[in-house]
């Protein structure tokens, strides 16, 4: 229908080399601001649409509503941590998850691996490499 496609042409965004793209739109949730900040703009940058959330119970209220094409999360979080609200996520969508967190113990990764997280990636990181680790979860 016409609403489909003029749905669909919002999504489509030029790029630098004249492709057109589809803009994928990521949930950041994390609880410190300034990482909100530099990675959406690295993001948004990239052509990625980006939601912040600064903490797991916010996003969830947002994800019941719409569903984002993928989350980046961290652990530790106010009223409720990035395990739950990975928990929650699983019972309901297969969407890719990175764990973007400060707990870089070894089990941490592991249980986070287990929960059902698709990458786990230990701050400090770099912006550069969390593009890419986003792009290729999408390529799936």
């Amino acid at each position: 229908t016409k609403e489909k496609k003029k749905k669909k042409k919002k999504k489509i965004k030029e790029t630098s080399s004249t492709r057109k793209r589809v803009m994928s739109k990521i949930a950041l949730v994390d609880d410190d601001r300034n990482i909100l900040t530099s990675v959406s703009m690295t993001l948004e940058a990239e052509g990625f649409e980006v939601e912040t959330y600064n903490d797991g119970q916010a996003a969830l209220d947002a994800f019941n509503k719409k569903l984002p094409d993928m989350a980046v999360l961290d652990i530790k979080m106010p009223r409720m941590d990035g395990m739950d609200l990975l928990q929650r996520l699983r019972q309901k969508t297969a969407m890719p998850v990175i764990f973007l967190t400060s707990k870089d113990d070894e089990i941490d990764e592991v249980l986070g691996l287990r929960m059902g997280a698709d990458d786990y990636v230990k701050k400090p990181f770099s912006q550069r490499l969390l593009v890419e680790r986003i792009r290729a979860l999408l390529r799936r």
